[in-house]
């Protein structure tokens, strides 16, 4: 259960998205993953190539380039991330209005009690 924690982690699934893409660099992915800062970005490539989900290409350029790409391990996750992705784009405004159906709810019952 340790991989999924990994793969479902707050970050991951739209750097493993966007890796999915095709090869992508860093500032690509930085743009990609809305709200996700450079340390912690770097924090979570290191971690999704140790655990053998992406590839990191250095190109001896100046300044060196690296590209990020999906492992072949990681490709069929992609499909199953994709499927999640499209859900949640899909029901999101009713998972958003369900909160306010249920915060609205939980305001009025606080305001009955003595």
């Amino acid at each position: 259960m340790e991989v999924l924690g990994h793969v479902a982690g707050k970050w991951s699934i739209g750097i493993l998205v966007a890796a999915g893409r095709g090869p992508v660099r860093f500032t690509e992915l930085e743009r990609a993953v809305t709200g996700i800062s450079r340390r912690v970005l770097t924090l979570n490539l290191r971690r999704l190539e140790r655990d053998g989900l992406l590839d990191r290409t250095v190109y001896p350029t100046v300044p060196p380039r690296v590209e990020y790409s999906l492992t072949p391990l990681a490709d069929g996750l992609h499909v199953t991330l994709g499927v999640l992705v499209d859900w949640a784009e899909r029901h999101g405004a009713a998972i958003a209005a369900a909160r306010a159906d249920h915060d609205a709810s939980a305001a009025r019952a606080a305001v009955r009690r003595p």
